[in-house]
């Protein structure tokens, strides 16, 4: 059941092709971290195993230490104490700080990319305005020309 719903979200994060490129990497930021996030957990409960001191002895312990390191919170509470322990975790605060500058990008992204749509909306609006307003009075003129035209006429006539 579980490898089935990651397929789909990440087949929904990033196999759209109408999706666009800040979410598609915000999407694949995602995956990546969560994918290490997993890995980084069961390499550090095997390179934590049977240490003196150790505190990540369970996958749980060890998911809920990639959470919190990769989002550099670090409470503390469990931390590696074997070289390899420690590696693995400079390689989840480093994918963690990655993903998440990636996923904070993509969203600034996006917002400033909809502003600079909606901004030129209304650049376009405000232009068609201006255009409809001189056809207009360019039609106003050319009937009010017309008419001192015809009235100019008649009096030239007898």
């Amino acid at each position: 059941m579980l490898p089935g719903f990651l397929t789909r979200a990440v087949g929904l994060l990033l196999g759209r092709e109408g999706r666009s490129l800040h979410v598609k990497a915000a999407g694949g930021a995602s995956t990546v971290l969560v994918a290490v996030m997993a890995a980084g957990s069961c390499a550090v409960v095997a390179a934590e195993h049977g240490a003196r001191g150790a505190q990540i002895t369970t996958y749980p312990r060890a998911l809920w230490w990639s959470i919190e390191t990769a989002t550099t919170v670090g409470y503390g509470d469990f931390y590696p104490v074997t070289l390899w322990g420690r590696v693995i975790g400079s390689v989840v605060m480093v994918v963690g700080i990655t993903a998440y500058g990636m996923v904070t990008a993509a969203f600034a992204t996006w917002f400033v990319s909809r502003d600079q749509k909606r901004r030129h909306h209304l650049v376009q609006d405000a232009e068609r305005a201006a255009h409809a307003l001189r056809e207009e009075t360019a039609h106003a003129l050319h009937e009010r020309f017309d008419r001192i035209e015809r009235l100019l006429d008649d009096r030239k006539t007898p």
